[in-house]
């Protein structure tokens, strides 16, 4: 019997320190469902098809990694894919709190799926998406936070930003 488990996320984008997650995970499951979230709460640089994109180029090196978009909860898309385990990673205490209600809140909802809670290595600890965006909007070298795909993908959503600015008068 293989085991699965599910990492959700918004992954806008994906960042070394979800990369960092996924490696661990996949030594303690055979397979990991990355699920990225249609709509979330925060305000998204990429849409879910240049995310789910971005992450099927960063992890094809990686074995057992799965992506797909769910929508609603991410009990009910466990629920509807059998699977039993949702990995959380905690980069820091702040994080705590947050993912503490939130698993106690999937708990109720369904009994049946835990939730399991990783850490990354010391280096990704710090990586945000948000910070990582912010960055990369005022020309940072994003190298070493996110992979070159995302790069890429940061350079021309950025240039295509900067463009409509300046033809709509903007700035």
């Amino acid at each position: 019997m293989s085991s699965i488990a599910i990492y959700p996320g918004s992954f806008d984008p994906v960042t070394f320190g979800h990369l960092d997650l996924m490696e661990r995970a996949s030594k303690m499951f055979d397979r990991i469902i990355v699920a990225v979230a249609h709509d979330t709460p925060k305000n998204s640089l990429f849409d879910i098809n240049e995310r789910i994109e971005m992450l099927k180029e960063s992890t094809s090196g990686m074995n057992g990694i799965i992506i797909e978009a769910f929508d609603g909860l991410v009990i009910n898309f466990a629920r509807k894919k059998k699977v039993h385990v949702i990995i959380r990673g905690l980069r820091m205490i702040s994080d705590f709190e947050y993912e503490l209600q939130m698993a106690l809140t999937n708990r109720r909802l369904g009994k049946d799926i835990e939730t399991v809670f990783l850490m990354p290595s010391e280096g990704n600890s710090f990586l945000s998406s948000t910070l990582i965006k912010q960055a990369a909007s005022l020309g940072a070298d994003m190298s070493s936070f996110v992979p070159e795909n995302v790069i890429k993908c940061f350079e021309e959503k950025f240039k295509l930003t900067m463009e409509k600015v300046r033809n709509e008068g903007l700035y």
